[in-house]
């Protein structure tokens, strides 16, 4: 299966990683960098909170740009890293990253 998802990918196949699967995506090198652990080495099962920077993706057209959003997670290796010498498009962040924000509605 895995052969079949970086084919996909490579032929330009829109390819969507979520949890596991977001893993999965670094494991066959479609992304770059790795996933650590969080902060404080502790499980996280939570809302988080997402406003919506572009809303011209085929994953965010339903919504509308400035939007935020309430986001559950649960996860262990929560975060997400690359190199900063990594240019933003090969972090995958091309189709409309949404913008995490802390409780008090600031941009992290």
């Amino acid at each position: 299966m895995m052969q079949e998802v970086r084919e996909f990918a490579g032929k330009g196949g829109t390819v969507m990683g979520i949890c596991n699967g977001f893993q999965v995506l670094l494991e066959l090198n479609l992304l770059p960098g790795a996933m650590i652990r969080n902060k404080h080495l502790k499980f996280l099962c939570r809302h988080v909170t997402l406003r919506v920077e572009n809303a011209d993706t085929r994953f965010s057209r339903r919504a509308k740009k400035g939007q935020v959003l309430s986001i559950p997670i649960a996860h262990f290796d929560g975060n997400y890293y690359a190199a900063p010498e990594t240019p933003e498009g090969d972090r995958g962040q091309r189709s409309g990253r949404p913008a995490l924000l802390r409780r008090e509605g600031r941009a992290e």
